[in-house]
């Protein structure tokens, strides 16, 4: 199969009229600090209920369903072989660009020129250019779209499975409905992992930071696998509700998740550079790191 001349019907889960729609809610949920209003509480920038979009609604109750312990072993031997096709990574970004809704008059942005938002800020404040690489690449994940995969199982805030899911978690009611929860094994506060057992012994909930961490685990430094992997667990790096299962190495990386957070979520430049100025750089960062084709 070739990815990039195999684009599949719109699926039916697909409740969001763009996966950016997801991201906008984030945002929503967890301002900027430094733009809320200071004749404002702060919690009340957190009622996201009050005003949340049927779409996103829709959009976490098939996600609390249907992301099981289960579904994600299932998804992980079947997409982590990376076996479905072998591209340049500028291939791939080709694709996302595609992930733009010209329907939604809310979104004139295509995935790329989000990533270069991130990743030129991260590289205007002078970070490391492995995380400069980081920026450009945390949501090649979403390819998974290419392979059919719905939504829901692609982007959302992401949490531990095979425990007990946080009430910190966005939408928690959702929950009700997933058969994990009915599971004497997985329905207690450890579940199936002990006390502090590291997150690299827990299984996260399917999606595209999952997917692009292990694509790049040879490549990237530990920090920025932390970045990949653990950018959309905000019911941990946010609210703090997993203490319990995470281990003072964790602990000290997630100082990095931190760091790179506000990079993906605030960083709307009008003026961003065209690609052909910042066409060369790039070339060369991805060459640097990357080998010239990427399994998928």
């Amino acid at each position: 199969m070739n990815l990039k001349d195999s684009i599949p019907a719109v699926d039916q889960t697909a409740p969001l009229s763009n996966l950016d729609e997801w991201e906008d809610d984030v945002v929503r949920r967890y301002p900027d600090p430094s733009k809320i209003n200071a004749d404002k509480d702060e919690e009340a920038f957190r009622d996201y209920n009050a005003t949340e979009k049927d779409s996103v609604r829709e959009f976490y109750r098939l996600n609390h369903r249907y992301q099981t312990f289960d579904f994600v072993l299932e998804h992980k031997k079947k997409y982590l072989s990376f076996s479905k096709d072998k591209m340049p990574i500028w291939d791939a970004f080709t694709f996302l660009n595609k992930l733009v809704d010209d329907s939604d008059p809310d979104t004139d942005l295509d995935q790329m020129q989000h990533l270069l938002q991130t990743s030129e800020a991260i590289r205007n404040d002078g970070h490391p250019d492995w995380m400069v690489l980081v920026g450009l690449i945390h949501d090649m994940g979403k390819v998974l779209c290419l392979f059919g995969e719905p939504q829901w199982a692609v982007v959302g805030d992401t949490f531990p499975v095979g425990c007990a899911f946080s009430d910190k978690i966005v939408f928690p009611e959702f929950f009700k409905d997933n058969p994990d929860i009915h599971n004497s094994s997985y329905n207690t506060k450890y579940g199936i992992y002990s006390p502090n057992c590291g997150l690299d012994n827990v299984h996260m909930s399917w999606g595209h930071d999952e997917y692009v961490y292990h694509m790049m685990k040879d490549f990237i430094p530990e920090p920025g696998l932390y970045m990949l992997r653990y950018h959309s667990f905000y019911s941990q790096h946010r609210e703090n509700a997993y203490d319990h299962l995470m281990n003072d190495h964790d602990r000290d990386m997630f100082k990095w998740v931190n760091l790179f957070n506000p990079y993906d979520l605030y960083s709307k430049n009008p003026n961003q550079k065209s690609w052909e100025e910042l066409k060369p750089y790039y070339e060369n960062l991805v060459a640097k790191y990357l080998p010239q084709t990427l399994s998928f």
